[in-house]
């Protein structure tokens, strides 16, 4: 049956033959479109967060590391000037193609490409009481809080005042358990990039709390210079720590970067994918467990969608027998059906696009608190509130499969009329 406007309105009739149980249905689906969208928009949001808050610890969104230093992490796998290294490609990374002026988007928001430098080494930290193992790490005063999130965990004392200063952060587990205090001396022992003996007593200017025990147990972080200096280190350091404007820059902030590198340097570029791979799957594995909740809710609306249309279907028994014995073929029958259970989707699929983003976009603005969220966002130098993803996909996904299943759920009623015997049907059989 062609579909125009006396088959349209045939449909809409039968549609709301029984408008309470039509009304009933298309409340399910609009109830469920709704909630796929503000689950999947918040879901997204939490996602954005948590790699985030993952990546500002210590990661970034980039790497440029030496040859080998990913796998094996060795003291001499160094890069040499990286401090000046790196500020060419801060430099270079940030020139405008155009003015030469900063980027800055629609809101006035800073979009430069962030970068500092990095060294790393293990080495016996002593009290006068106590030693412990941790990791030292040399970093840039000045531009360490562009790309890490643990200057802003310092819970009392302060961060790192300049590059040339002799003065120490530490985390909180590491002070309780080598008893010292603020103003307090530690001596570092370790092994130099050469191999010789390096050893270094500094102060405790400021201790570190992230709320994550392990870290808080093994991290100190000094100034660059005096890490080079302790470790025999020349110029050379480990890691170019490269935050981009955001996650969806990435892989463009990676290729720039891996142009601008020298051909024969060999050194490498790796992305928070590469670097933190466990981040990835364990939101796969969420996803996999929301989705199947999600294939729940949109089960049970096509069983309803089904019971509606069946019913439907059957109470025209006899109707359908009478217009298949005037010459009317079971296929435009069955099309008819499909477009009422067509409408009814629609209906249902804008109706919970539309409550759902104007939820989710409420959320976006004033964005959603949970109980709690305060205080985890003060512990852990994280927003207060989660703010939901507001995208054409994440609109469309959850209210697409909905109407999918439900086409899919009518597509059985539908076909029982090819097996309808006319005389039967007007019997009422």
């Amino acid at each position: 049956m062609p579909l125009n406007n006396i088959t349209f309105r045939l449909a809409w009739r039968n549609l709301w033959r029984q408008p309470r149980r039509t009304l009933l249905t298309l409340g399910a689906m609009v109830f469920a479109n709704t909630i796929l969208v503000c689950m999947i928009s918040l879901q997204f949001g939490m996602y954005g967060l948590m790699i985030d808050n993952t990546l500002s610890m210590l990661t970034g969104h980039l790497q440029v590391l030496a040859p080998g230093y990913k796998d094996d992490g060795k003291i001499r796998q160094s890069i040499d000037n990286a401090a000046a290294l790196a500020s060419v490609l801060r430099n270079d990374l940030n020139r405008s193609e155009s003015n030469g002026l900063e980027h800055k988007d629609a809101d006035g928001d800073d979009e430069r490409v962030k970068i500092s430098v990095r060294g790393k080494a293990f080495a016996l930290a002593s009290s006068e009481e106590r030693s412990f193992g941790i990791l030292v790490m040399g970093v840039l005063p000045e531009h360490e809080p562009q790309v890490s999130s643990i200057p802003g965990l310092i819970h009392r004392g302060r961060y790192l005042s300049s590059g040339t200063a002799q003065e120490v952060v530490i985390g909180s587990v590491l002070a309780r358990n080598l008893q010292v205090d603020l103003n307090d001396e530690i001596t570092f022992i370790g092994s130099g990039r050469d191999g010789s003996f390096a050893a270094a007593v500094i102060s405790v200017v400021g201790i570190i709390q992230s709320g994550m025990t392990d870290l808080d147990r093994s991290i100190a972080q000094m100034p660059l210079h005096l890490f080079q200096e302790t470790f025999t280190m020349g110029n050379g350091a480990h890691e170019i720590v490269i935050r981009a404007p955001d996650l969806s820059r990435v892989e463009e902030t990676v290729n720039r970067v891996q142009q601008r590198l020298e051909n024969d340097s060999g050194l490498k570029v790796y992305d928070w994918d590469q670097l933190e791979p466990g981040l990835k799957q364990s939101i796969q594995a969420d996803l996999i467990s929301a989705w199947f909740m999600y294939g729940v809710l949109i089960t049970l609306v096509a069983f309803s969608v089904l019971n509606t249309v069946l019913m439907s279907v059957l109470e025209r028994t006899r109707e359908f027998g009478i217009v298949m014995a005037l010459g009317l073929t079971p296929g435009r029958l069955g099309r008819l059906v499909m477009l009422e259970t067509a409408i009814m989707g629609v209906l249902g699929l804008v109706s919970g696009i539309l409550i759902g983003a104007a939820l989710v976009g409420w959320g976006g603005i004033y964005g959603i608190s949970f109980p709690g969220m305060d205080e985890m966002g003060k512990q852990f130098n994280l927003p207060a509130r989660i703010y939901p993803e507001l995208t054409v996909f994440q609109l469309t996904l959850g209210p697409s499969i909905v109407f999918a299943a439900t086409l899919l759920a009518s597509s059985w009623p539908a076909l029982r009329l090819y097996w309808l015997e006319p005389v039967q049907a007007m019997r009422g059989a």
